[in-house]
């Protein structure tokens, strides 16, 4: 792989429940980081427990950027993040410390290296339209749709990825073309050098174990508390990207149900801790596509040592 001799900025990256914060704050004891944040729930204030937001004593013990700038009312974007990513980079750069970006949405960390053309931004009306049809027939349905407008897109979507089914219709429903169309890189800037670990195990049981334990513990850390608190604004729902991120969605569906007491926390544990393996499943998949140096999930020792040996090449 080709690396460049004086990167940019350096990328963490991996799936969820691999040790990414763990390891950022392991570096920061030794090098001058600032984190930023690569991950698409985070953004939201009020959403710590099912997010795994970096703590109040983490956060202090190294800055974090990205975190807690919207209510979960608003949208963020990827061509959004790039614009933030790019201006913090260059202004932790500017004060002589290194940037390092911590996250496993992996649409951003692409976005950022390859570029994104101009999207439309969401439209209320029509994803209300969408959410009614769907409601209806069945988010199946919609990606036959989808695919019968956009094949490209279709193709990479499983035919229950309600978020991403309704962008995909949305966009084409606005402008008349396929999001495949503006996926072309013709809008980018010219990519910052940068260099991207990523800790990725080699047992997807492992993995498995993690996310189960880590999702067992959001439950005892008041999870649930916390949806019921999103609920009683009154002003969200599941058509927002905030509600319908992995664990928010599937208490929020389940106290949709009407589920209660015993119940409503097994049904959760177990929506929840799925919704998770696979956003791992999707995770693993996108990286699998990116150049990068690969870490030890599993060892976690190994794994500092050897981006210690990595940031060391790269730090003046």
């Amino acid at each position: 792989m080709d690396i460049p001799s004086s990167p940019e900025w350096i990328g963490l990256a991996g799936p969820t429940a691999s040790g990414k914060t763990a390891l950022a704050l392991a570096l920061a004891r030794e090098f001058p980081i600032e984190v930023v944040s690569v991950d698409s729930a985070l953004v939201f204030r009020g959403m710590d427990i099912g997010t795994a937001k970096p703590t109040p004593a983490e956060q202090s013990a190294v800055p974090h950027h990205l975190l807690d700038i919207l209510d979960p009312a608003e949208a963020y974007s990827a061509a959004r993040f790039v614009e933030d990513a790019r201006r913090l980079v260059a202004d932790i750069r500017a004060r002589g410390r290194l940037p390092l970006l911590v996250g496993g949405t992996m649409l951003y960390f692409k976005a950022l290296v390859d570029g994104i053309d101009a999207l439309p931004p969401a439209d209320a009306a029509v994803r209300a339209t969408l959410d009614a049809e769907a409601a209806r027939d069945g988010w199946p349905a919609l990606h036959a749709r989808l695919a019968r407008h956009d094949p490209a897109t279709a193709a990479r979507l499983p035919r229950g990825d309600a978020q991403r089914i309704q962008r995909a219709l949305e966009v084409w429903m606005l402008t008349g073309q396929p999001l495949s169309s503006f996926h072309t890189g013709g809008a980018a800037r010219a990519p910052m050098p940068h260099r991207l670990l990523s800790l990725e195990p080699t047992d997807r049981a492992w993995l498995h174990a993690r996310i189960d334990e880590r999702f067992a513990h959001m439950l005892h850390d008041g999870l649930l508390e916390e949806v019921h608190a999103l609920r009683a604004r009154g002003d969200l729902h599941l058509g927002l990207p905030s509600v319908r991120c992995v664990g928010y969605r599937q208490a929020w569906e389940a106290l949709d149900a009407g589920l209660a007491g015993d119940a409503l926390r097994a049904a959760v544990a177990e929506r929840g801790a799925a919704a998770t393996r696979q956003l791992a499943k999707r995770q693993l998949t996108w990286l699998r596509k990116m150049p990068r140096d690969i870490l030890p999930a599993e060892d976690p020792a190994a794994a500092r040592t050897r981006a210690r040996q990595l940031l060391l090449a790269v730090h003046d």
